[in-house]
C-alpha cells in the first residue's frame, strides 16, 4: 500500500532535537485533486463496433489512440514502406542507420513476424544501451567536469555513464535502477556497480571556491543539487521552485523541498579508491609534501590584500597543478553519519538565513498529512526514498518513465512537458492511455524493454509521416497531437556524427571507458580556465567513437555537437531542441568534421562501387539515406558529378534531408 514505508513510529520521530521544528502541515482537497497526484486509474480499452477500426488496432496502444481519433472525426494514416520502418526503428532503438544489406533484407523478408523480429533484434543490439542511455544522461545533467570557472575534471565520472549504458541494455527493472542511484552506496557499499550508481547524486555542478569545499555555501550549492534532481529526473515536478518559498502553482511547499532535501544529510563526495596498498602509498608520498604547503599558503593569506595576496594565490594554482593524478577510483557518494547537516527551511534559499528544522519526509500533497518525518539519525535514509519513489502506488513515478518513453518514440510525450506534471505544465492528450501504460510498466515489473515493445508493435508507430493532400487532419490537428501520422524528425547532434562515421565506414564501435577528448580549434581550447584540460587522446582511432564517449565538458562543447542542439549539460534535458538556422549548414559544409568524413565516404564508394558514378551514387543513397535515389535525385547527383569530386557529392548527400531526418 502507498506509504507503508511512511507509517513509522511517531516516538522516533520525536528524537529530533525540538528546535522549532516546522509542522507537517495541511493539503486542500483541491490540490489533491490535480491529475498527476491521484491515484492511476484502471482504463478499459476501447472497443470498436466498425469492423474497419477494429481490423487497424493492433494493440490496446492503438485502440486509445483511435478512440481520440473517431471523437475529432480523424482517421489514421497508412501503414509506412519497409524501408521506412526499419531506418525509424534503427535510429530509434540504436541510433545509428542500417547497413543496405539490412535494409534489404527486411525489405524481401514477408514472412509473419518479420516486423516483430526486427524489433527484438535491435532491443537486443549492443547499440540500444548507448542509444537510450544519452536519454537518461541528458535528464540528469551528466557531465565529467565540475562547471564554473575551473571546471575541474572528474577522473572517473565516466563509470557513472557506462553504468547507466549497461543498466539500460540489460533492462535493468527502473524501480532497481532508481534505488541505486539514489541509495546504491546504502544498498551494497561493497559492490563497484552500485557505488557507481550512487554517483547520481554528485552530478550537478560544483563550485569550488578556490578549492575550499567546507564552506556552508558550497555545501548549500551541493545540498540543493541532490534535492532539485530527485524532481526533475524521477518524479517530473518542478520541486526546484519550492527552494526560496512554497511553490507559486503546485501544491509543494517550502517545507516539502528541505524535507527531501534531509534524505541527504550526511551524504559526502567518495571517490573510493581501487589501486593496490602500495599504489596508495606512493601516492600519499608524493601527495602529502604538496597538499601541506598548499595549506600553508592558504593559512598565509589571512590579512594579506593585493599584489602580495595575488602572489600567494598564484603559488597555490601553481602547486596545485603539481598534484599526482588522482588514483583510479570509483565516482561515487557516502552516508557519513558523524557529518550529518541540520535541515533546516532556508529563507529565499540562503543558507546564513536559517528557519525552522525539517527531517526526510516525502512530498506531503501525497501523504496523509499526519505522516511523520523520518528520524533525523534514520540508517538508511535515501533508501527509504527511494522505496517512495518506486512504490507500485506512487502516481508520479511510472507515469513519468513511460512518459519519456513515449516521447523518445514520438518527439512529443503523452504530456508534452516530461519534467513537469504540474499545474503549469501541459495535461495528457490521452490521459487514459497514458496510465494503461503506467499500469503495464508496473505489471511487467518495471521493464522499460516491454513498454518499447508494446509502443513499437503498435499501428500507431507504424504510420507514414506524409501528409494526404485531401486530409482534414492538418487543418484540425497541426501539431499531430492526436498522432493521427508519424511525426518526422531531424536526428540529434550524436545521430548525425555517428551516422556520417557508421556511413563513411569510419565508426568504432569499442565500448565504455574514460571519455575521449578529440582535436578542435585551439582558440576554444585556449579560452578554458587550464588550456591543459584538453588533452587530446593520443589514440586517433578512438577519435571515431559513438558521441556518447566522447568527453562531456560543462565549458567547452564541441561546435558540431552544439550547433544541432546538445544539451549544455548545466541543467536537466528533459526534451531537446530542433532548431533550424544557418550555422547548421555552415558546419556541414564547412566544418572539419563534415569535410573529413565526407573524404572517407567517398573513398568507401569508390572501393565498393567502383568507378562507375551511376553505381557510386546508388550506394551513397542506400547507405546514407536507407533507399536507392529517386529518378531526379540520380539525375541531378550525375550532373554534379561531371564537374565535382565524388568527396563533394559525399559531403552534399551528407546535408540532403533525406540523411539528416528519419519520416
Amino acid at each position: 500500500m502507498f506509504g507503508k514505508f511512511w507509517v513509522v513510529a511517531c516516538a522516533a520521530s520525536a528524537l529530533i532535537a525540538a528546535d522549532s521544528i516546522a509542522p507537517l502541515g495541511k493539503y486542500t482537497a483541491a490540490e489533491r485533486r490535480h491529475w498527476a497526484f491521484v491515484k492511476r486509474t484502471q482504463p478499459e480499452v476501447p472497443k470498436f463496433s466498425s469492423a474497419a477500426h477494429a481490423a487497424w488496432v493492433k494493440n490496446p496502444v492503438d485502440a486509445f489512440i483511435l478512440s481520440r481519433l473517431a471523437k475529432e472525426g480523424l482517421a489514421p494514416s497508412p501503414r509506412a514502406a519497409r524501408a521506412t520502418l526499419i531506418r525509424r526503428l534503427s535510429f530509434d532503438l540504436t541510433g545509428l542507420p542500417p547497413s543496405p544489406a539490412e535494409v534489404a533484407a527486411f525489405t524481401a523478408d514477408k514472412s509473419p513476424g518479420a516486423y516483430e523480429r526486427l524489433v527484438d533484434r535491435l532491443l537486443s543490439s549492443p547499440h540500444y544501451g548507448e542509444r537510450w542511455g544519452q536519454h537518461w544522461l541528458d535528464l540528469v545533467r551528466f557531465a565529467e567536469t565540475d562547471g564554473f570557472e575551473y571546471d575541474t575534471h572528474r577522473k572517473d565520472a565516466w563509470r557513472y555513464r557506462d553504468y547507466v549504458i549497461r543498466a539500460f541494455q540489460n533492462d535493468k527493472p527502473y524501480d532497481r535502477f532508481i534505488a541505486e542511484q539514489l541509495a546504491g552506496d546504502e544498498i551494497s557499499p561493497s559492490e563497484d556497480e552500485t557505488l557507481i550508481a550512487s554517483g547520481f547524486n554528485r552530478l550537478g555542478p560544483l563550485r569550488k571556491n578556490a578549492g575550499n569545499q567546507e564552506v556552508a555555501s558550497s555545501r548549500n550549492e551541493v545540498l540543493t543539487e541532490m534535492t532539485n534532481a530527485v524532481g526533475s529526473a524521477l518524479l517530473g515536478v518542478t520541486l526546484g521552485c519550492a527552494r526560496c518559498h512554497d511553490h507559486k502553482f503546485d501544491p509543494i511547499r517550502h517545507s516539502d523541498y528541505y524535507r527531501i532535501q534531509a534524505y541527504f544529510s550526511g551524504v559526502q563526495f567518495n571517490d573510493a579508491v581501487r589501486a593496490s596498498p602500495e599504489e596508495q602509498s606512493q601516492w600519499k608520498s608524493r601527495a602529502e609534501p604538496v597538499e601541506a604547503e598548499i595549506l600553508k599558503l592558504r593559512q598565509s593569506t589571512r590579512g594579506k590584500k593585493g599584489d602580495e595576496l595575488e602572489a600567494i594565490r598564484a603559488k597555490v594554482e601553481e602547486l596545485e597543478g603539481k598534484r599526482p593524478e588522482p588514483l583510479a577510483g570509483l565516482f561515487a557518494v557516502a552516508l557519513k553519519p558523524e557529518n550529518r547537516d541540520n535541515i533546516h527551511m532556508l529563507a529565499r534559499g540562503d543558507f546564513e538565513n536559517k528557519g525552522d528544522r525539517v527531517g526526510p519526509r516525502p512530498l506531503g500533497v501525497l501523504l496523509s498529512d499526519d505522516t511523520p518525518e523520518l528520524p533525523a539519525d534514520a540508517k538508511r535514509p535515501r533508501t527509504e526514498l527511494a522505496k517512495w519513489i518506486s512504490d507500485a502506488e506512487n502516481p508520479l513515478t511510472a507515469r513519468v518513465m513511460v512518459n519519456r518513453i513515449w516521447h523518445h518514440h514520438f518527439g512529443r510525450g503523452i504530456v508534452a512537458t516530461p519534467n513537469d506534471f504540474g499545474r503549469m505544465g501541459e495535461r495528457p492528450s490521452h490521459p487514459e492511455l497514458l496510465d494503461y501504460l503506467a499500469n503495464e510498466f508496473v505489471r511487467s515489473g518495471f521493464s522499460v524493454k516491454k513498454i518499447h515493445r508494446l509502443i513499437l508493435m503498435s499501428n500507431t508507430y507504424q504510420q507514414v509521416s506524409s501528409t494526404p493532400a485531401t486530409a482534414i487532419a492538418g487543418e484540425k490537428d497541426p501539431g499531430n497531437r492526436l498522432l493521427w501520422k508519424f511525426s518526422r524528425r531531424r536526428l540529434e547532434a550524436e545521430e548525425i556524427r555517428d551516422a556520417m562515421l557508421a556511413v563513411s565506414g569510419k565508426l568504432d564501435k569499442r565500448a565504455g571507458g574514460p571519455g575521449v577528448i578529440v582535436a578542435i580549434d585551439q582558440g576554444l581550447v585556449n579560452a578554458l580556465y587550464k588550456p591543459s584540460q584538453w588533452a587530446v587522446t593520443p589514440d586517433k582511432a578512438e577519435h571515431n567513437r559513438r558521441s556518447v564517449y566522447l568527453i562531456a565538458k560543462r565549458n567547452l562543447h564541441l561546435p558540431f555537437m552544439e550547433v544541432f542542439d546538445a544539451p549544455d549539460l548545466q541543467v536537466s534535458c528533459p526534451r531537446r531542441e530542433s532548431s533550424t538556422h544557418a550555422p547548421q549548414a555552415l558546419e556541414l559544409l564547412n566544418g572539419d568534421t563534415a569535410n573529413q568524413l565526407a573524404e572517407a565516404f567517398s573513398e568507401r564508394l569508390s572501393a565498393e562501387a567502383g568507378p562507375d558514378p551511376r553505381k557510386q551514387i546508388d550506394l551513397a543513397y542506400r547507405l546514407a539515406a536507407g533507399r536507392q535515389p529517386n529518378a531526379g535525385e540520380a539525375r541531378i547527383a550525375l550532373e554534379y558529378l561531371k564537374t565535382q569530386r565524388l568527396k563533394e557529392l559525399a559531403l552534399a548527400v551528407y546535408n540532403l534531408n533525406a540523411f539528416l531526418y528519419v519520416n
